[in-house]
């Protein structure tokens, strides 16, 4: 989670909070995350001026707006540009989901020929204009605040949307999906199962919906921190990836694949599956 002094702004003493939703390069997922708080989202209607989401309203009101949340990565070139003139016009932006917080899983161009891609895809590829990488919002403007998740975790939304209207800055959890494992009982898939979990490395925020249901966790919220030595320090995927070898014995393609994933271009696991690519 990244945070500055603009999200830190006290909003309870203000009129009611414009609010706009913008979309990127994404499916839609976290936006219909937002629309499915379904009583939550009518309270905070009485507390908030939803001025911008087209997802949910075709009132669609121009800027400036207090909290801006962002749904998908750039990818685009007029991408860029709008991603600029979005960040002038907003006092905290927060982006939402894997497309948004990592580049999400059309990322995967990152490490292949885009060309080539439209050339097969597209009968006129000379019509397409798009980047050669999928990037997200924090490499070209200022976040305040990042929500993970594919998608994000409504109750999450919930409690950073309520801190903000409360003057307090938002804590958003940064542990690993295996403390919830321990804290819910579950057993551990990856020593009793063997099978190659990313939940040691993937950061709380799911539920440990996947361990729950005896499956593997796949790395949907992004690199976890490991916040009880220093906060901030990426996770240890080293010795992760090294158990799936030594231990699985999953050949270095299969340890590619499970950090290529949702949120494969993020920098711990970008390295990661580099280092095993070479």
């Amino acid at each position: 989670m990244k945070e500055t002094t603009a999200a830190t702004q006290n909003f309870s003493t203000r009129p009611r909070p414009r609010i706009a939703v913008v979309k990127f390069a994404s499916c839609d997922g976290c936006q219909l995350s937002i629309l499915n708080m379904e009583d939550d989202l009518l309270a905070l209607g009485e507390a908030l001026d939803i001025a911008y989401f087209p997802e949910a309203s075709s009132n669609m009101q121009s800027g400036p707006y207090d909290i801006t949340f962002v749904e998908g990565s750039i990818t685009c070139p007029e991408d860029l540009s709008r991603v600029l003139d979005l960040r002038k016009q907003t006092t905290t932006l927060i982006t939402i989901g894997a497309c948004a917080t990592s580049g999400g899983i059309q990322a995967l161009r990152n490490w292949s020929d885009v060309e080539a891609f439209k050339r097969t895809v597209y009968p006129s590829p000379e019509y397409i204009h798009s980047l050669s990488t999928s990037t997200p919002i924090s490499e070209h403007v200022q976040v305040d605040y990042e929500l993970w998740g594919c998608p994000i975790d409504k109750q999450q939304l919930l409690r950073v949307l309520t801190d903000l209207l409360r003057g307090v800055s938002p804590s958003i959890p940064t542990h690993s999906v295996c403390l919830d494992c321990k804290r819910q009982g579950h057993v551990c898939v990856l020593v009793a199962k063997g099978l190659p979990c990313l939940g040691p490395v993937t950061r709380t925020g799911c539920g440990a919906i996947c361990p729950a249901m005896g499956r593997e966790c796949y790395g949907c919220f992004g690199p976890a921190e490991q916040d009880s030595v220093i906060p901030g320090v990426p996770p240890n995927t080293r010795s992760l990836a090294n158990q799936f070898h030594k231990h699985l014995q999953l050949i270095p393609v299969e340890i590619v694949r499970r950090f290529r994933g949702i949120n494969g271009s993020v920098q711990p696991f970008r390295k990661e599956s580099d280092a095993w690519d070479s």
